[in-house]
């Protein structure tokens, strides 16, 4: 959730044709650069950051033996959220279990927003023509307040199928899912209690130009469904571009990656701009 200051719609749609031919330019150059090189090897040399995308989940659990702690932080004008997120291989590299601690402070309002506890399943191990893939199940906990609009009021729950695939020293990952949400309170409307239910997309491309560094370009869709301030529900399109880079140190047997990002949010026709910091530090727990 990226809050800001809206802009007018006509300059919001401007930033965002600019923004999207500006990638566009990009991506097209990385991919006729790759069509003009030699053939590749059968096998392209592993990444050696794997699984530090921002907002855009990549589809690999933690190896057996290793935890990952993930920390984002993104602000825009005087409001910020942030969250913590630790993942756990159970036994072997199939399973992994993690949750997500959520802090923001929004319009002068600060807190603990909802935990998420999370399950994923490594369906499949990425091959020479086969995607990696590791669809995910979320609880959502209501921990956060609702008189602060930090957290929903109930128990909700979340799938996420995403998938993974290199090519060279392009990665891909794409991903569809949603969040449910039953019995939120929508105040003293007719409605009562509403069921909210919104589906997302998501997609990404990360080119390796140094071993420890890469540029990324991170793209979500949400058809947001939310209790408007009349009491009933609508839905509302959320669009986010989110350009950045990352780069790591690998320390012995610890990695430690670091990121930075300006996600640029298209809602009702407006900008909400942010900067996104990103620290991720994995070592082993047992040897």
């Amino acid at each position: 959730m990226f809050l800001a200051h809206p802009t007018g719609s006509r300059t919001a749609s401007t930033v965002l044709i600019q923004v999207s031919k500006v990638l566009l330019f990009v991506l097209v150059g990385q991919r006729s650069a790759v069509a003009q090189s030699p053939p590749a090897p059968r096998e392209a040399k592993a990444f050696e950051i794997l699984d530090n995308s921002f907002l855009v989940e990549e589809a690999f659990n933690q190896e057996r033996g290793v935890v990952q702690n993930i920390f984002g932080f993104a602000r825009t004008g005087s409001d910020w959220d942030a969250a913590f997120t630790q993942e756990w291989p159970l036994a072997r590299q199939r399973h992994q279990v993690s949750y997500t601690v959520p802090f923001a402070s929004l319009a002068g309002q600060r807190g603990v927003g909802d935990i998420q506890i999370h399950y994923r399943y490594q369906a499949l191990v990425e091959g020479a023509r086969r995607p990696a893939f590791a669809p995910r199940f979320t609880m959502i906990l209501p921990s956060g307040g609702t008189d602060k609009n930090l957290g929903s009021g109930v128990v909700g729950w979340q799938v996420n199928l995403p998938f993974s695939k290199q090519r060279n020293d392009l990665y891909f990952h794409w991903s569809g899912g949603f969040t449910h949400l039953s019995g939120v309170d929508a105040g003293v409307s007719p409605a009562g209690d509403v069921t909210l239910f919104t589906p997302h997309l998501a997609a990404s491309s990360i080119w390796r130009i140094r071993p420890m560094l890469n540029v990324l370009v991170e793209q979500v869709f949400e058809w947001a469904h939310e209790v408007e301030s009349s009491g009933t529900t609508g839905r509302t399109a959320v669009f986010t571009v989110s350009p950045g880079a990352r780069g790591g140190w690998n320390l012995s047997d610890h990695q430690l990656v670091v990121g930075l990002a300006m996600p640029l949010t298209l809602r009702d026709g407006a900008i909400e701009a942010a900067v996104f910091v990103y620290l991720s530090y994995e070592l082993p727990f047992r040897r």
